[in-house]
């Protein structure tokens, strides 16, 4: 090994701190980058590239159902965000003002775009007249600006990237269809591409977003046993509509207020993968956002013969389309095997000289640890559908039943709040399936006195009761309430 390189640093136990946990992956498997501007970050290649493979397939899921790309402005003039009352005061803490052009005060405050349900209405209300003008089917990837008083890379920044979709109907029930689509969009993407389960549901009232008539959701549950909202979809029905003299004439020749929807995932995802699958040992990607889903490693690579033949596997996964890296830098095998497992590879692939002599590979798996010695006869065809196989189906599957294992274990049904603070004294957060009356003043004592939020009331419903877990009042549905990033 090179004298100027060291081992790869430690990372702290998630079961010391969870938190410090968090931060040493996203920094020491370079993903991110803190700047002088607090709370905001410099996502680094290897972070954007995940990214930038969760946007690849999303926006075909998208433009799959029928959604095309636009780019509103990232500023937005006062005067147009106070049009839907409840949506600006939904916003107002967490916006930030531009004032200035160069040296000259500006006539109107401007306002850094937090969201654009307002710049899409102001031009829906330009476009759309007539009924065949709908729908309007758009998304756009931007970053936006919240001003958060708490930080954390991915999870919570002021400035992050996003996309958000927004569209608009000539009636309700396409609009609500759209809604739940969308949700469904998200949800499968979870599942298949980043392995992590997620729960549906409509938000309570209280937690709706602003300006909304219904806000669904998909929540994930992290290791610690914490929640985190992976994407949200809405419903705005024409209340923006209105507030935006929005108009379209019907076949009937009539004026019509449209319906609208907007629906949105950020990089918080990257830090859903991070708390979904990680270990102590670092990173663990799912293979289909993985940067690098196969590394090579050659073992004594200065013995005849090792290099020629980890080329030859190399350009083998290449030219199937597998995102694949050959590492024949001077760092010893210990130190690649460790830095490959803290940034996450799915799959190490080790030749040796050894190996080479039985006409055979080593291929380790990330996500359990396993070796297996694959033959390379048959031009290496063995060899590449042994790796295809694990990539496109045992690893996404392995990963999926291990973070499903994890969500059941810390899953609860109670029935009284007593039985909620017993059960999460005795293991720790999770989530709590309980049933509740449809009352806000409920829903805030639950969180008062177990510390427990509601998530959102799951579509799939199942009655563990008949009475409300705060006020004993019959109960209306099954609630599920955990702590949340």
């Amino acid at each position: 090994m090179a004298k100027d390189k060291k081992l790869v640093d430690a990372i702290t136990s998630m079961d010391e701190d969870f938190a410090k946990w968090y931060t040493d992956i996203c920094k020491k498997a370079e993903l991110i980058e803190y700047t002088s501007v607090k709370g905001c970050m410099v996502i680094r290649p290897y972070g954007y590239a995940i990214w930038e493979n969760i946007q690849r397939i999303l926006d075909g899921m998208f433009k799959a159902t029928g959604h095309e790309n636009v780019c509103m402005p990232m500023f937005i003039p006062e005067s147009l965000l106070n049009k839907e009352k409840d949506h600006v005061e939904g916003f107002a803490p967490e916006v930030a003002w531009v004032t200035h052009g160069g040296s000259e005060k500006l006539e109107e405050r401007l306002c850094v775009r937090p969201t654009s349900e307002t710049l899409f209405c102001e031009h829906y209300a330009n476009i759309i007249h007539s009924y065949r003008d709908l729908p309007k089917l758009y998304n756009q990837w931007v970053s936006v600006v919240r001003w958060e008083k708490t930080t954390r890379p991915f999870l919570r920044s002021r400035e992050f990237l996003w996309q958000e979709g927004h569209t608009i109907h000539a009636t309700a029930e396409e609009a609500v269809e759209e809604t739940e689509r969308m949700l469904n969009v998200y949800a499968d993407f979870c599942e298949k591409y980043l392995a992590m389960p997620v729960i549906k549901g409509r938000k309570t009232d209280s937690d709706k977003f602003a300006g909304a008539e219904a806000t669904y959701a998909i929540e994930a549950l992290m290791h610690d046993g914490k929640a985190l909202q992976a994407g949200t979809s809405h419903y705005f029905g024409d209340g923006f509509a209105r507030a935006f003299g929005i108009q379209y004439a019907n076949k009937e020749n009539k004026l019509q207020y449209p319906h609208q929807t907007s629906w949105g995932v950020t990089t918080r995802l990257i830090g859903a993968i991070i708390m979904t699958h990680g270990d102590d040992n670092g990173l663990l990607l799912p293979p289909a956002v993985a940067p690098v889903q196969a590394v090579i490693v050659p073992v004594a690579q200065h013995k005849k013969g090792v290099l020629d033949k980890a080329n030859e596997l190399y350009e083998k996964l290449k030219a199937n389309g597998i995102r694949v890296k050959l590492d024949d830098s001077d760092n010893s095998p210990g130190w690649k095997f460790a830095e490959y497992e803290m940034k996450g590879v799915p799959l190490r692939v080790e030749i040796g000289p050894k190996d080479i002599e039985n006409n055979q590979c080593v291929i380790a798996t990330r996500y359990n640890g396993e070796k297996t010695a694959v033959s390379l006869e048959n031009m290496l065809e063995t060899f590449k559908d042994k790796v295809t196989e694990l990539l496109e189906r045992e690893i996404p599957q392995g990963m999926l039943a291990k973070a499903l294992e994890n969500r059941r274990n810390k899953t609860y049904q109670c029935r009284t709040m007593e039985e909620i603070k017993a059960v999460l004294e005795e293991n720790g957060d999770g989530f709590v399936e309980a049933m509740w009356c449809g009352e806000e003043e409920c829903e805030d004592k639950v969180k008062e006195i177990t510390g427990v939020g509601s998530r959102c009331i799951p579509f799939e419903q199942h009655e563990l009761s008949d009475k409300c877990v705060c006020c004993g009042k019959p109960a209306k549905k099954m609630v599920l309430w955990g702590k949340a990033y």
